[in-house]
């Protein structure tokens, strides 16, 4: 059996870390391993970076620096997590990956696009998520649900405004891979898109549209133009990892 790789995303306060619990239910109703993980931190090595990048006593990190951090920890989560369990077969859902770098450190940050999208594709050894799942949000709202924000959360208003436009970006240079919801529905509505488009995956006949792409060497796809889709807003549930990056229960 296939292992299936699917991915949220969205800024932060959007409920990706509430959609994924819900998801993973389903799929272990339905008789499938899952897997599910989150970044950065999901790991020994992984908690002692995310550590570090998310503590408020190093708001004088530089850019560059958080890049490289970012894509030390995706190689680590790869190697140790995600590929041995897509090996054998389990689908994994994560709560972030390789597009949060991209918005987070290339659009937010305003590091080169470029630069930034050829270190993750090297970090993770050029492995891409079969189905991405972005619930858009305008990130003042969001973040205002946020009792103690970290260094990232943190990063002011403009940074967000940012690091969502990356996200929709994103989506719209490849929508076939995209799922784009609003975060304001209904966690119902919301888990029910989710499972009828994760449905398809699932089913080995199902017709797949978009190109015809692997799953690996396919970073570079994200920047293949496309239509952009709808935006939205949305006043989702708070993340659910704690601060020493491990999942709540």
């Amino acid at each position: 059996m296939q292992g299936i790789f699917i991915v949220f995303e969205g800024g932060d306060g959007v409920g990706k870390s509430t959609q994924a619990a819900l998801l993973a239910e389903w799929l272990d109703a339905r008789g499938r391993e899952v897997v599910r993980t989150f970044e950065p931190g999901d790991g020994p090595v992984n908690a002692q970076i995310r550590h570090i990048l998310l503590s408020r006593s190093t708001e004088n990190l530089s850019p560059r620096a958080e890049a490289l951090l970012f894509a030390a920890d995706k190689a680590q989560h790869v190697a140790s997590l995600v590929l041995p369990a897509l090996d054998r077969g389990a689908v994994v859902v994560s709560d972030r990956y390789v597009d949060s770098t991209l918005a987070y450190q290339g659009a937010g940050r305003v590091l080169d696009m470029g630069e930034v999208e050829r270190m993750n594709r090297w970090a993770t050894d050029e492995l891409r998520p079969d189905l991405t799942v972005l619930l858009d949000l305008d990130p003042t709202m969001g973040l205002a649900g946020i009792a103690e924000a970290d260094r990232m959360e943190s990063a002011g208003d403009d940074f967000h405004a940012r690091v969502r436009a990356g996200f929709l970006e994103q989506a719209e240079r490849d929508p076939a891979r995209y799922l784009v919801l609003p975060a304001r529905d209904s966690r119902a509505a919301i888990a029910d898109a989710v499972r009828a488009r994760v449905a398809e995956l699932l089913d080995p006949d199902a017709d797949a549209e978009g190109p015809d792409v692997s799953r690996r060497g396919l970073l570079g796809a994200l920047f293949a133009p496309e239509s952009r889709p709808d935006e939205a807003s949305a006043d989702p549930p708070r993340e659910m990892s704690d601060a020493d990056g491990r999942l709540a229960p």
